[in-house]
């Protein structure tokens, strides 16, 4: 986890260099903040929830802005503004990465490669793992069709911890003085919605600028059974690496693909990432003092200091096992997920691509360094996700390989208890080489018994066989010693 967690930390400072240092802290990213909040949201205004729409305006654009402001305030929906964020994403993606590449919509021949490239990319897993594929169609998007694409499931990731810290707002005082404050609570929760939003708008909005498919950071953000790639960003990506763009294209389209069989594949895998989001954001605690005091001496006219209280450490996440163990089943089911596909693509990439472990040291690296699942999971959840912790994963599932096979291999994710936890990164010989039991027999087993047929295939024979020809007691005894030997031993052949 990240030292501030949610990445609160103290409000940003203001450059010693004027304008040109805040252009430079924008384009760099800077640290992280609350949902983004202070300098770490990485688009123009991430000191200033209000920048984002009015810094760069001329008086003609006054009324418009105002407008704004009104709708900002009259908010009355969840505990994001959604259409702001929306909004913002958009601003965001149209004035272009700190490499001066602008979003541009995406020509025919550019979705045919990816078409081609996706088409390709299945059949070589086809050799690599025994899940079959998971892409019924293959999208080429722009950036802004990203987001677009994505907001839904962000919305799903981010409610429920805006959810949690939007309801503080309003229980900090005491019931009497709820009724008498309502109108400022609204108000408050109406600021805080459009500051989640502007905030979750500029994070998306960079995101877009980086990531190179739908899954880039672990989770399948876009529709289901669709392989997704953005050929601007893929084009970013491979420009210095000294590799044709076609494998580039191939091996970044391996990756997207083997994700989509993954969660297409692993129902319970989705559900369960998400809860684990939902349960951290069920043990947040907010430091009530400081909030009181925020509330007391809240003025309407400089919505700015409820900003700079958020980022003086107000929330801070529950140091109970129930959240820990809700960031370490995170922490590890997102380093399986990665690692799995890293080793899955290695295989089918490492016989047909020269540049097969350049791409995989580059991706680990960017990932290393601070890519998109590292910045967007601290800036949400303030959850870092540890690039040891994929390698290692990587190595356990290479291993799994080797000795046990692909089927063997991919049989672990039938059920969620069969999957290694953290422990067993530490130690993946161990798991490697121990003994598990079969849950998808069990389950199988489960689901007969439920349908009243539990058994009963390898018995009727046998059963009705014995009501027809026992003549006595003893002789019914025996047939039926007969029928139990026979039918224990279909059982274990």
């Amino acid at each position: 986890m990240s030292d501030t967690p949610f990445g609160f930390g103290l409000p940003p400072e203001e450059p010693e260099n004027g304008d040109e240092g805040k252009k430079k802290d924008q384009q760099g990213g800077g640290g992280q903040g609350p949902f983004g909040f202070g300098p770490g949201a990485g688009g123009p205004g991430a000191d200033n929830p209000l920048a984002a729409m009015f810094g760069s305006m001329n008086p003609n654009d006054l009324g418009a802005a105002f407008q704004q402001l009104g709708q900002m305030l009259s908010y009355e929906g969840g505990p994001v503004n959604w259409d702001m964020a929306k909004q913002i994403a958009r601003q965001t993606v149209s004035q272009g990465t700190s490499d001066g590449t602008k979003d541009a919509s995406v020509g025919p021949a550019e979705r045919l490669a990816v078409e081609e490239a996706v088409r390709l990319a299945d059949l070589w897993l086809d050799d690599a793992t025994s899940l079959p594929s998971g892409a019924g169609s293959a999208l080429a998007w722009s950036r802004a069709e990203w987001v677009e694409a994505t907001l839904p499931v962000w919305k799903e990731l981010v409610d429920p911890v805006a959810e949690r810290v939007g309801a503080a707002m309003g229980d900090v005082l005491p019931e009497e003085m709820q009724a008498m404050a309502g109108p400022l609570i609204g108000m408050m929760r109406s600021m805080g919605g459009a500051m989640f939003g502007t905030q979750i708008g500029q994070a998306v909005g960079v995101l877009a600028g980086e990531v190179v498919g739908s899954t880039d950071i672990g989770l399948p953000l876009g529709p289901v059974g669709k392989a997704a790639l953005l050929p601007l960003n893929i084009a970013s990506f491979g420009k210095d690496l000294s590799v044709p763009q076609e494998e580039v294209r191939l091996y970044l389209a391996l990756r997207e693909a083997a994700h989509q069989r993954l969660f297409a594949h692993v129902p319970w895998l989705r559900s369960h990432l998400f809860g684990a989001v939902e349960g951290y954001a069920r043990g947040i605690k907010v430091d009530t003092a400081k909030l009181e005091d925020v509330v007391g001496q809240f003025d309407p006219q400089n919505p700015e200091e409820l900003q700079q209280a958020l980022q003086q450490g107000m929330f801070q996440p529950e140091d109970t096992p129930e959240q820990k163990a809700a960031l370490a089943r995170l922490e590890t089911a997102l380093a399986l997920v990665e690692g799995w596909v890293d080793a899955v693509v290695h295989a089918a990439a490492k016989p047909r691509l020269s540049s097969a472990d350049a791409l995989r040291e580059t991706l680990r690296r960017r990932r290393a360094t601070g890519g998109p699942a590292e910045q967007t999971f601290a800036t949400l959840i303030g959850l870092e996700l540890r690039p040891r912790r994929l390698r290692d994963a990587s190595r356990l599932w290479a291993s799994l390989t080797d000795a046990r096979g692909v089927d063997g291999r991919d049989g672990l994710w039938a059920h969620p208890d069969m999957l290694p936890t953290a422990s067993d990164l530490d130690d993946p010989d161990g798991f490697v080489h121990r003994e598990h039991m079969d849950f998808s027999e069990l389950d199988k087993m489960l689901g007969e018994a439920a349908s009243g047929s539990a058994g009963k295939p390898n018995l009727t024979k046998d059963s009705s066989s014995e009501t027809a020809d026992a003549e006595n007691d003893d002789s019914k005894g025996d047939e039926k010693g007969e029928a139990k030997g026979e039918a224990k031993g279909d059982g274990t052949e």
